[in-house]
This record gives C-alpha cells, sequence and structure tokens, in this order.
C-alpha cells in the first residue's frame, strides 16, 4: 500500500529552505552588483548589471597576501595538530602509567583557559622569542589552544576501538607502532575529521592572536583584512560580502570533503 505524501513536512520543508535561502542570496547577489547600485536600490532587488569588479577589487586591494597569510597559518596549524594529537591519543588510551594520565589532566586544563585571559602573557612571550609580526607567532599559539579539544575528541575516538582488535594485532606479533599505524589511524577517520575542521576554523577565523600579535600588512590575515572595507565615510558592503563569500570557500571545500568522516566523529562512533 503506498504512502501518503506529508504535506505538512513538505511545507515545513519549504518554509525552511526559504529561511535558509534568503539570507545566502541576498548575500551572493550583493557581491555582483557596483556600491550605487546597492545604495540606490537596496540589497533585495535584483541588480540590473551583473559585474565581477567587487572580487577583481578584493584581490587588487591585497586581499590575495591576506588570503595566502591565511591559509599559510590554517595549514601549519591543521599540520602540528595532527602530528601531536594523533601519537598523544593513542598513548592516553593504552598506556597505563600515571605519567600519561597526568599529561591528559593537564591538557583538559586548558579547556578552561580563554585565549583572552593569557593574551598579554603571550604578547610578552612571542616578543622575547622574536616572533613578533611573524605568521609563526601566530600559528603556535594557536596550535597550541586547538590542542585540548582535539585531543578530547580524538581520544574519545580511539576508546571506541574494541580491545579484541588490539589483541588480534598483537597475536599477529604487530607492534605498537603498526598497531598505530595500521588499526588504529583508520578506524580514527571519523575523530581525524572533526580534528582537522575543528583546528582548519580556528585557525581561518582567528582573529585574537593575528590583531595582537601581527602589525604589518605582510603579515596580515583575512580576519584583519575585511576592516579594509570600513572607512570614515562608510563601508563599501559589496566588496565586503565579496571578501566574505571568498574568505568561506576554503572552509566549504574542507567540510564538503570531510562531511560524513565528521559527522560520525560528532556521533562517537569513530568513522568504523
Amino acid at each position: 500500500m503506498p504512502r501518503r505524501p506529508n504535506h505538512l513536512a513538505g511545507l515545513g520543508s519549504l518554509v525552511w529552505l526559504a529561511v535558509v535561502g534568503f539570507p545566502l542570496y541576498v548575500l551572493l547577489i550583493s557581491t555582483f552588483r557596483t556600491r550605487a547600485s546597492y545604495s540606490s536600490e537596496g540589497p533585495l532587488s535584483f541588480p540590473e548589471h551583473l559585474t565581477l569588479q567587487n572580487y577583481l577589487d578584493d584581490f587588487s586591494n591585497g586581499f590575495g597576501q591576506d588570503f595566502l597569510n591565511t591559509l599559510v597559518v590554517t595549514a601549519s596549524v591543521v599540520a602540528i595538530v595532527l602530528l601531536v594529537v594523533p601519537p598523544l591519543a593513542y598513548a592516553i588510551v593504552r598506556a597505563r602509567g600515571r605519567t600519561i594520565g597526568t599529561v591528559f589532566r593537564i591538557f583538559l586544563l586548558g579547556l578552561a583557559i580563554p585565549a583572552q585571559a593569557v593574551i598579554v602573557p603571550m604578547f610578552y612571550v612571542i616578543g622575547k622569542a622574536g616572533l613578533y609580526d611573524h605568521l609563526i607567532g601566530v600559528i603556535l599559539p594557536t596550535a597550541a589552544f586547538c590542542l585540548p579539544v582535539c585531543t578530547l575528541v580524538l581520544t574519545g575516538a580511539m576508546r571506541d576501538i574494541t580491545g579484541e582488535l588490539y589483541e588480534a594485532m598483537a597475536v599477529d606479533g604487530a607492534s605498537p607502532r603498526r598497531v598505530f599505524w595500521q588499526l588504529v589511524l583508520p578506524l580514527s577517520r571519523g575523530g581525524l575529521s572533526s580534528v582537522v575542521v575543528f583546528s582548519a576554523l580556528q585557525a581561518w577565523n582567528g582573529f585574537l592572536f593575528p590583531l595582537i600579535l601581527t602589525q604589518s600588512e605582510s603579515t596580515k590575515v583575512i580576519t584583519l583584512g575585511l576592516y579594509n572595507f570600513q572607512t570614515e565615510h562608510g563601508v563599501d558592503v559589496p566588496g565586503l560580502l565579496s571578501a566574505v563569500v571568498l574568505s568561506m570557500l576554503p572552509i566549504f571545500v574542507v567540510y564538503l570533503f570531510a562531511r560524513r568522516a565528521l559527522v560520525q566523529g560528532l556521533m562517537g562512533v569513530g568513522g568504523k
């Protein structure tokens, strides 16, 4: 017997589509209009003439350098997190010593410390280390503040791997290193995807550390570059929104490829 269509659910879906799609329409259509058209016709009307000039102006005004700097910071932070967190999480899950447990508790303490609370000593340390106004001076503290959450997420994913699998690898004579590479990492891909997306978002959207720890145009990132569209005479809204769209694309691509494993990791199944 065929099921009757759920018209109420369909109506609700259309309403939700309108709620989500209307702001996206306003955002995207505003990037293809001139500043004069935006002011005279309003943000909701469809422009008579579409233009890509806003995107071209973004790169001619130095947004390309900001984009590249942000890409370097993000890639470096993700690389540091992937280098440190998986072995640490594996040691926390498999080791039985008190030292590893103490290290894990120290990392968890980092969840309770906001970046704003340590920005002054961080500024002092970065300055004394000679890293002020260098991208590495932004990369290191950003990665450090990503480690506690990433360690907690990946540890939870690795705990879902059953002991029988470890015992089977041990019977085959596998070393801890082989177990880590051939068993733990493949079965933790959901947690790894969560870690990558989280750390990439933190680095890409970072504002406080770049604001305090850099000052020159050559080390400016996207979040600071958006300030260029605000002047004492007003805001170039179409130019600003086109820059926002450009800044969204890389993270959207990362999520597009990692979304399935990310959802599995958040569900706590470890990607199995």
